[in-house]
């Protein structure tokens, strides 16, 4: 049987490096493209889950990609176009949270907001847009979204979570907040189910995954995260696996948790 051909944008950290480090401890094959915006660092994070696995009997490939910019998702595009030939699954988990730095003082109002959708939303949709070609090739295509559990419409009252908790009377306000990246989040998940309306007749199977809080870099601040009760980064890379290897496919087209379905 053909190794599948794996994808995963921001995978030299955090959940990214997690998942690649998943499917390596599979009994399954992979081809997996470790995408990174540097490719030193794509290539550091293979040198060290080559040397974690190194009986896998998957085989890692770095490849440049920034989903910032539209030269580079092309190049990336051509790069796997001319050395596979196809992709059987594109995991877009290439985020990143810019709220704190607004509240920092390092970027403005207007920059943070347009940079959180252009990582979070746009970028990934126009890499999306871009792959289908090569993921129209497969037999079993499977388009992932890596989203939040702070994007839910449902739970935004849940007030076991910090950033559901409305602060004090008085401006400005004080506390946790990240409404920019949350918001992204919650576009990402449309953004999803119109991926999945879209393909539904091509056979591709679509969700978004909700890890949950993981204490990964993406605030700019796991040690912070954790004192929140933020878990182990660890425990999503086996929980991605098991949707790319077909566990969770009567839920396509949903947000899923590693225990059920997330509400919208």
């Amino acid at each position: 049987m053909a190794s599948k051909i794996v994808l995963i944008t921001g995978a030299n950290t955090g959940i990214g490096f997690q998942i690649v480090r998943a499917l390596c401890s599979s009994e399954r094959a992979y081809d997996i493209l470790v995408g990174g915006r540097s490719l030193s660092k794509a290539q550091d994070a293979i040198n060290s889950i080559k040397e974690e696995f190194p009986s896998s009997s998957s085989k890692l490939f770095p490849i440049q990609v920034d989903i910032e910019q539209d030269h580079s998702i092309q190049h990336a595009f051509n790069e796997v176009q001319s050395k596979f030939g196809r992709l059987d699954a594109l995991v877009n988990n290439a985020g990143a949270q810019f709220d704190q730095k607004y509240l920092a003082g390092q970027l403005n109002q207007r920059e943070m907001w347009n940079l959180s959708w252009n990582v979070n939303t746009t970028g990934t949709q126009i890499i999306t847009s871009t792959f289908i070609p090569l993921l129209l090739q497969s037999s079993d295509p499977r388009l992932l979204f890596i989203t939040s559990g702070t994007s839910t419409l449902a739970g935004h009252e849940n007030l076991a979570l910090p950033v559901n908790r409305s602060p004090a009377k008085g401006w400005p306000k004080a506390g946790f907040s990240i409404p920019a990246y949350r918001s992204a989040k919650c576009g990402l998940n449309m953004l999803m189910r119109e991926w999945h309306r879209t393909l539904k007749e091509d056979g591709f199977k679509v969700f978004s995954i909700s890890p949950g809080f993981l204490a990964t870099g993406l605030g700019g601040n796991p040690e912070a995260s954790k004192k929140m009760g933020a878990g182990d980064p660890a425990i999503a890379g086996p929980f991605i696996r098991s949707v790319l290897e077909g566990q969770r496919d009567e839920d396509a087209g949903k947000v899923l948790t590693k225990d059920g379905v997330q509400p919208w």
